[in-house]
């Protein structure tokens, strides 16, 4: 569906080279799925994603959209595209003098819609954002979620095939980010829309994306499915991403005094809905004390870190076993003290 075959954007300072914000990125994205692009700021993403509509033009490299070479466009032709590539933005971008009405109308207007076009889409896609009853309000009388809404009410009105969201939710606090997250899979659902999503949270990544693609100083170091990232990151930059998602630090306390064996233990899939431990306490005789983690689903599929101490009062010959044991019922043992 999305083509970026060799991706480079280059700033230059006057008659210098300048900065590389992009650097000969190649990503293939498939239609109908929610891919995300995440870094921290400066690494280049939404420089990247503002590529895809050709709002920032790339200075080396192909954009495929559809199997349009939209990098080879300008003028109206290149408008006639942008019209199949709605893109909701960080700050909503709306147009404050007008109502909510208004500016659903407005992006149906400048797409050369007649007015009797107009009138029937505008609530048919209030309706679908939830906004119906917020027609005729102006942004100013709006909650942010409320105003993002809007954006995302504007940027489907002329059901295009692709959506760009440029950090949706970064705005927002928890509980209103996670209903703009929920809305925008139930566009992707209903509508079919290809949605490219950049953000800097793995939160929001693991809760909606299909696939995801990491990017630190302008290049991809890591792409992959969603699932498979959060269990085995292989790049150093993204596993630090991971970790803070995890956050299994303990306290200073809990590590002065530890006797026994502390493990990290990752468990994938059908292992994190087994008994293991509860198997290693029995089978072996040890005290298994879970001292942080958690078990969450990414996609449906099962994923947990745990941090557990074991310890045997007299035989700590069986630690050495149910360690053994545990590696063989997990994805990953990790020693941590002992």
């Amino acid at each position: 569906m999305i083509q970026l075959d060799h991706i480079s954007v280059d700033f230059p300072q006057g008659k210098q080279p300048g900065a590389r914000a992009v650097d000969n990125v190649s990503l293939h994205i498939k239609r109908g799925e929610i891919y995300g692009i995440v870094g921290a700021s400066g690494a280049g993403k939404s420089t990247l994603l503002r590529t895809i509509n050709l709002l920032q033009r790339p200075s080396t490299g192909d954009v495929i959209v559809n199997g349009v070479r939209v990098s080879e466009l300008s003028g109206s032709g290149l408008r006639r595209q942008r019209q199949k590539i709605g893109m909701i933005f960080q700050h909503f971008n709306l147009m404050f003098t007008r109502t909510v009405a208004a500016n659903v109308a407005f992006s149906l207007r400048a797409a050369g819609k007649s007015s009797a076009d107009i009138a029937s889409r505008v609530p048919e896609i209030l309706a679908l954002v939830g906004l119906t009853d917020k027609a005729t309000a102006f942004p100013a009388q709006l909650s942010g979620g409320q105003k993002q809404r809007v954006g995302i009410a504007r940027a489907i009105a002329n059901q295009p095939e692709v959506l760009l969201c440029d950090e949706p939710t970064s705005a927002l606090d928890l509980e209103t980010s996670a209903s703009i997250l929920t809305l925008l899979k139930e566009i992707n659902l209903r509508l079919g829309i290809t949605i490219v999503l950049i953000s800097h949270e793995m939160t929001v990544i693991k809760t909606i994306c299909d696939r995801v693609a990491v990017m630190t100083g302008g290049k991809v170091v890591e792409e992959g499915a969603v699932f498979d990232i959060f269990a085995t990151p292989q790049h150093e930059f993204t596993r630090q991403l991971v970790s803070h998602t995890f956050n299994l630090e303990l306290p200073p306390r809990l590590m002065q005094d530890l006797r026994g064996t502390l493990l990290k233990i990752l468990f994938v899939g059908a292992s994190a809905e087994q008994p293991v431990l509860s198997d290693v306490a029995t089978r072996f005789g040890v005290s298994v004390n879970i001292l942080h983690g958690k078990i969450e689903y990414i996609g449906h599929r099962a994923l947990g870190l745990l941090v557990a101490l074991l310890t045997h009062p007299s035989q700590p010959e069986q630690v050495a076993l149910a360690v053994a044991y545990i590696q063989e019922n997990t994805a990953r043992v990790e020693v941590l003290h002992g």
